[in-house]
């Protein structure tokens, strides 16, 4: 049989897992796994919300509109933003990764510009659908040679994954216009902001009529509902929609109609919302009280914070990946997450803050 190779690599973090999981069994011993990225503060409570939803109506049980339920595209408007955007030009995907691989894969681009430390799936995506990869230190880089990037995208990540560093919202949406209007596409993946902010969040408003940007979101992490693969794409390019659509329809005849359904309900309903605010209040306070604890002990890479704050549910922390795992804590290096000195990066590690605060402190109490 011949194969068509895509070049592309199961994600280290698997690998990873599967270590842990193996060791654990061997020794009996529990390990803390802050190499995942998923909020476990605690779970969102869908019990009361779920209650809410007919199972037995055709909208559960017909194929859904290619593009996504109208009724959530209403509701990602007015939760994301402010009801300014059109939502014929925004489309539900199967969940952040599947997003942006169709947005890669639609996008007439040879290089996309990542990032020096970047999520390994951008690159293996890339790899699967032959695009080159590019690489920029810093959003100063961005601004100067924006005449250099035409023809090219840009991802922007914020916070980032995996260092979890917020850079200021000024200098985001100017660096985003610069290359805006120098004919630079810009793809803006920002799946852990939205934990931290509310419906008042004016970002995404900022960008809905750019007609380079492509924002790209999921529902995993900013109301926990990984299981769930939900994510959505907007642009306000009507030619990139309408490549998108006809890519989106036949990857996946629509995308489950309860996931949306359930969506809807969360953003939009009394009890929903109640129970996404209950969410994000709580896994908030346990990633700051997290953060808090490892500067406290000198185990946050200040380093990469000189100019920005730790905010996502990811930092980096001056501990080797094997350091961690003698302590029974799961973690991934920072060397897999970048192509620039790999060697200094094997001395950090990027751990997953999300998680109970008396649980994390009791392993990483074991640090003197």
């Amino acid at each position: 049989m011949k194969i068509l190779r895509s070049g592309a690599k199961y994600s280290a973090i698997v690998g990873i897992g599967e270590r842990i999981r193996k060791i654990s069994q061997e020794t009996g011993e529990e390990f803390l796994l802050l190499n995942r990225g998923v909020n476990s503060v605690c779970s969102i409570d869908l019990n009361s919300v779920v209650q809410e939803i007919d199972f037995n109506t055709n909208i559960m049980q017909v194929y859904p509109p290619s593009k996504g339920r109208l009724e959530l595209r209403n509701a990602i408007n007015d939760s994301y933003f402010q009801g300014e955007a059109n939502v014929d030009h925004l489309s539900i995907s199967g969940g952040g990764m599947s997003a942006l691989d169709l947005v890669f894969q639609t996008l007439d681009v040879e290089r996309i510009y990542l990032p020096e430390y970047y999520w390994g799936s951008y690159y293996q995506i890339m790899t699967v659908r032959r695009k080159e990869a590019g690489v920029y230190s810093c959003f100063k880089e961005l601004e100067k040679q924006p005449e250099k990037l035409k023809g090219s995208a840009v991802v922007i990540c914020d916070p980032n994954n995996p260092i979890g560093n917020k850079r200021d919202d000024q200098e985001l949406l100017n660096v985003i216009r610069i290359l805006n209007d120098h004919g630079v596409i810009v793809i803006v993946d920002s799946p852990y902001r939205r934990v931290f902010y509310s419906d008042e969040d004016r970002f995404y408003s900022e960008l809905c009529s750019l007609d380079n940007v492509v924002v790209v979101e999921s529902f995993s992490k900013s109301i926990g509902l990984s299981g769930q693969r939900l994510g959505f794409v907007y642009c306000n390019n009507s030619e990139f929609n309408e490549e998108l659509g006809i890519r989106l329809m036949y990857a996946t005849n629509g995308i489950n109609a309860f996931s949306q359904v359930l969506v809807t309900q969360l953003l939009t309903s009394p009890r929903g919302k109640k129970a996404v605010g209950e969410f994000k209040k709580e896994t908030v306070e346990g990633i700051r009280k997290n953060i808090v604890y490892l500067k406290e002990r000198g185990l946050l890479a200040n380093e990469f914070y000189s100019d920005s704050e730790p905010m996502g549910i990811f930092v980096i922390v001056n501990q080797s990946e094997e350091d961690l795992l003698k302590k029974r804590i799961g973690s991934v290096s920072l060397s897999y997450f970048t192509r620039e000195n790999k060697e200094r990066a094997q001395k950090y590690s990027r751990i997953c803050v999300s998680v109970p605060h008396d649980k994390f402190k009791q392993y990483f109490s074991q640090f003197e």
